[in-house]
């Protein structure tokens, strides 16, 4: 092992414990594990992931943040926790830790016990602080994950470690953070950085140089191609504020003895505000800017927040015409470009007529999950009135949370877990409540509400009495499955292939049909654009003629 950080919590680490064993005897689906330090007969590292973070890594488990900033802001209390954004946005919560030694053993047994509670299935990317046991630890673990390191340590780390460069070149930072943050091709970026090291004399400087050859790993033009879920910012996306779902709750005044009434305000809190903005999306009405079927389309699918952002990039596509550079076969070139901006802001759309799908040099889809302006432009240019499904991601989507999401995502072998019974029971929860809500309504849709329940509850009753037996679950000790048992028959998770035949069938013919009358709507609607235009140009003659009269 090649270095070690180790930490001493004293009495409090007892508290900590018994609230875990306590937490986890009210609800099985509660997961904690305990790392013990062999040598100095005491424990190490503590995880844990209470059933909601559980359940929202099902839904928002994409992109994840390991925020370790306790070491940057020197807390008291060694606190770590993983994270994502919700649907809205917001800060989510995927397990905390305690990490009382900080070895390398240590960081790769709490990613391995992680990946573990959340059912084995890993982020398509992860953001860390800028730290080489973590980063050999995650390499190990998610060999398939994408790794980087927030710019946000970056700059701490060279702020420190420039304390001079800062002091005497007060124009230094905002230069440096100009060239991380707007530069939008790897070219624009590489010159801007030799640029800046040669204005301030620091091309020999050591730590500059090994910040350079690790640019992959934190520069945003060389991360824009994998997604990050990142909405703040529609260049650089610094990723600020590492800790924001708990910074106003756990800071360096924070001891061991308030860490768990911290941790449970913090958690408390998120979930009111997520509820709230679950409600203004469902019961408000945005304001449209524009006659776009396509906006309204968005309004109706999105959550407020990405709703927002949307129709930021839907407006600018007025500021941003698309002109067709290049047309071989079935992929068409675009060039994009503000009104009166330079060369370098240029922008090329990349457009596939036959498979409806764009790519554009700014990557923004890509990296956040949210259509750029560039390709809405090229989508305004060929006419196109509402936005294809795959430029739709779901976890951004008022429907984030419904279906049967988590059980399809998590991987065969844990779906007789009582965590995996937890997630259903709660992803049916989600469902029922919907009904429960829109029944109330009216007489009328209460009646249609109560007979579809009334329906389902006797298919359910018939799946029961097929199935032969109900597979068994082990306890959690520790947080850890000690016994799984995967012998007993599963009849009642599965179809008879008639049946699935007929539902594909069924399925794929209401496709076709649905298809079909999308072609019928988009033909008619664009019949209707070019009535419009041949009715604006008749006009237009009229109103030439009508003054040519005049000045006779």
């Amino acid at each position: 092992m090649s270095s070690s950080r180790q930490r001493t919590l004293g009495g409090g680490l007892q508290h900590v414990l018994d609230y875990l064993k306590r937490m986890q005897a009210e609800n099985p689906a509660f997961f904690y594990a305990v790392q013990s330090d062999t040598e100095q007969q005491s424990t190490a590292n503590i995880f844990w992931a209470d059933p909601a973070s559980r359940m929202n890594y099902n839904y928002f488990g994409d992109a994840v943040t390991f925020d370790t900033s306790y070491k940057i802001n020197k807390y008291r209390v060694p606190f770590a926790a993983f994270t994502g954004l919700n649907h809205h946005g917001q800060p989510v919560l995927f397990g905390c830790a305690l990490l009382l030694n900080e070895s390398e053993s240590s960081f790769l047994w709490l990613f391995q016990t992680w990946f573990h509670a959340m059912s084995g299935r890993p982020p398509i990317s992860i953001t860390t602080d800028l730290d080489r046991l973590v980063q050999v630890a995650v390499a190990q673990v998610f060999p398939e994950t994408r790794h980087r390191f927030s710019t946000w340590s970056i700059l701490w780390e060279t702020q420190d470690k420039l304390t001079y460069v800062y002091q005497t070149h007060p124009t230094f930072e905002a230069e440096l953070q100009k060239c991380i943050n707007e530069t939008e091709t790897i070219s624009e970026f590489d010159s801007c950085w030799e640029s800046l090291l040669e204005r301030y004399y620091l091309v020999d400087n050591e730590w500059l140089q090994s910040m350079y050859n690790a640019r992959q790993q934190w520069a945003p033009v060389y991360l824009r191609d994998t997604f990050f879920g990142e909405i703040c910012s529609r260049i650089g996306g610094g990723n600020e504020g590492m800790n924001s779902f708990f910074e106003r709750y756990v800071n360096s005044a924070t001891n061991i003895q308030l860490l768990i009434k911290q941790y449970e305000k913090a958690v408390a809190s998120w979930h009111e505000k997520e509820q709230k903005a679950d409600q203004d999306t469902i019961n408000t009405t945005p304001v449209l800017k524009t006659p776009s079927p396509m906006e309204k389309q968005a309004a109706n699918l999105y959550t407020r927040t990405i709703f927002m952002k949307f129709q930021e990039e839907l407006v600018e596509t007025l500021a941003n015409p698309a002109t067709k550079v290049d047309d071989t076969g079935s992929i068409a070139t675009y060039r994009v470009a503000k009104f009166g901006e330079d060369q370098l802001k240029v922008h090329t759309v990349c457009f596939n007529a036959i498979e409806m799908k764009a790519s554009c040099s700014c990557r923004m889809f890509e990296f956040s999950g949210i259509i750029c302006r560039h390709i809405l432009a090229v989508f305004r240019a060929k006419n196109l009135l509402t936005l294809p499904s795959q430029y739709v991601l779901k976890r951004w989507t008022r429907n984030a949370k419904s279906g049967a999401a988590a059980d399809e995502r998590a991987p065969e072998g844990l779906g007789d877990s009582r965590e995996s019974l937890t997630v259903r029971y709660n992803s049916l929860r989600q469902e029922a409540i919907k009904y429960v809500e829109e029944g109330a309504k009216s007489i009328h849709v209460y009646n249609v509400a109560m007979d579809a329940l009334q329906e389902a509850a006797k298919k359910v009753t018939a799946a029961k009495n097929k199935a032969p037996g109900v597979p068994q679950v082990g306890n959690l000790a520790n947080g850890r499955n000690e016994e799984m048992h995967g012998n007993e028959t599963q009849a009642a998770s599965y179809q008879s292939t008639d049946e699935k035949e007929k539902r594909i069938h069924k399925l794929t013919a209401e496709l076709d049909n649905t298809n079909q009358r999308c072609e019928v709507y988009r033909a008619n609607l664009l019949a209707v654009l070019k009535d419009m235009e041949e009715q604006k140009l008749k006009l237009s003659v009229k109103v030439q003629n009508a003054r040519l009269s005049l000045k006779e």
